[in-house]
């Protein structure tokens, strides 16, 4: 089965369902409708019980380039039942295992979205960023709390404060990625990798999983949460509006008065 919703392709095939963000004239940065669409389809995994895997993919150039600006300032999050917190609770809590395949630019929820994934398979044009904080807003999908888990603090902390991005290698390094391929490799390489999951019981997948992130779930929602309610408040406050006023004018911001 194939289908289109919006700009994400949707392909179910023996028991994985493959999740392509499909916008490469915008380096394939989301929308509320990418939001939402990616959302209703992990919600349908989750319930559909011929769907065993689900892994999220790019293209071999770009990845996700974080959030639609322009949508973004028309639309922003409203609450916790808007597209965005919807997919993040979506990726945080699913139940089955979740794989990404990730080349080129990984942008804000690029990255932050991976760390919720079971596996990951990066070309080695990847390159991760989470620059919240150049945008005048806070990190998001828990990354506050799993970034420092993973990469240790000091190397959390430059990578949420400076916003700058690392490159595959560092990302293997650190256990962000399970392996570093050519670009031209690694969604085929990931595909392999969910049909041998797709092939094993289910029931241990999902018992296994449920085990190993058991003690983190309640900590990871309650982050999500805090991380909500201050981005929120960040995105309405002078650091974010000027932030988003020089992107839209293509300047560098000035925040030496905020």
């Amino acid at each position: 089965m194939t289908t289109t919703i919006e700009e994400v392709r949707v392909h179910a095939e023996g028991g994985v369902t493959t999740l392509t963000l499909n916008r490469l004239e915008r380096k394939n940065s989301l929308t509320g409708a990418m939001y939402g669409a990616l959302a209703d389809a992990l919600a349908q995994a989750r319930e559909d019980a011929s769907t065993r895997v689900v892994l999220v993919q790019g293209h071999e150039t770009v990845f996700c380039a974080g959030n639609d600006i322009g949508d973004f300032l028309h639309q922003p999050p409203a609450g916790a039942d808007s597209p965005v917190f919807r997919f993040l609770q979506g990726i945080a809590t699913f139940p089955k295992p979740l794989l990404a395949a990730v080349c080129g630019p990984a942008v804000g929820v690029g990255t932050t979205m991976l760390f919720h994934c079971d596996l990951v398979y990066a070309g080695d044009n990847a390159a991760f960023s989470m620059p919240f904080v150049n945008l005048g807003l806070c990190p998001e999908a828990a990354s506050s709390l799993l970034a420092p888990q993973l990469l240790g603090y000091h190397r959390a902390a430059e990578a949420l404060l400076l916003g700058e991005p690392f490159m595959a290698e560092a990302a293997l390094e650190v256990g962000l990625v399970n392996r570093v391929l050519p670009p031209t490799e690694a969604n085929a390489y990931a595909q392999a990798q969910a049909r041998k999951l797709a092939a094993k019981p289910l029931a241990s997948l999902v018992e296994t999983k449920r085990l190993m992130k058991r003690a983190q779930q309640q900590p990871v929602l309650q982050q999500m949460a805090d991380e909500g309610e201050t981005f929120r408040r960040l995105l309405v406050a002078p650091a974010a509006k000027e932030a988003f006023t020089a992107f839209m004018e293509k300047r560098k911001p000035d925040f030496s008065r905020l």
